[in-house]
């Protein structure tokens, strides 16, 4: 398995969150650490990801495989527009749509979302009632992307609140995109 880096979303990933539970899990797993987490700036979160992706790529001697949530997606489809680097894939869950006419004024700040295809195999993860996209968006960005779309029922965002600690589903999908990606 390649280094795995963790790329939350607005406000983080708190101790709880099925980010923060499996960067325990993982060995040698890091998490970017964005200059504001309740302020996000597209700019400054593009270069941090950048700075992290660059760092445990040149610590492993391999890239890394992206574990990005709700506005950390949307920072992973902006990065892959701007820079080069190998990446080894992304799960992508939750994606949080900054153009939604009711998404708060600080995410709506970091859009347009960016519609360019990734360069990485990638896997959106999205359920059928998450308050932050709907189903026709996250499709239209795993389209746009170039990602497989796992559509979750009954799930909400796919994080604490809507009761998703450890979420082992999420680790075999997980699983399912390392063991797609080295086929």
């Amino acid at each position: 398995m390649p280094p795995r880096l963790f790329v939350p979303g607005w406000g983080g990933s708190g101790p709880d969150h099925w980010q923060t539970r499996w960067q325990a899990r993982f060995r040698g797993a890091r998490r970017v650490e964005m200059p504001d987490w309740f302020a996000p700036e597209r700019g400054p979160w593009i270069a941090a990801l950048d700075g992290a992706i660059a760092a445990v790529s040149a610590d492993h001697d391999r890239p890394p495989l992206l574990i990005a949530h709700s506005l950390g997606c949307i920072a992973v489809a902006a990065w892959a527009s701007q820079h080069q680097r190998a990446i080894a894939g992304a799960l992508l869950v939750a994606p949080a749509d900054p153009e939604r006419a009711d998404a708060a004024d600080v995410v709506r700040g970091f859009g347009p979302a960016p519609l360019a295809r990734l360069p990485f195999p990638s896997l959106v993860v999205v359920a059928d009632d998450d308050p932050y996209v709907t189903v026709e968006r996250a499709t239209s960005f795993a389209a746009a992307w170039g990602s497989a779309l796992e559509l979750v029922p009954g799930a909400g965002h796919i994080n604490t609140a809507s009761g998703h600690g450890d979420w082992p589903e999420g680790l075999t999908l997980l699983r399912q995109l390392a063991v797609d990606r080295a086929a």
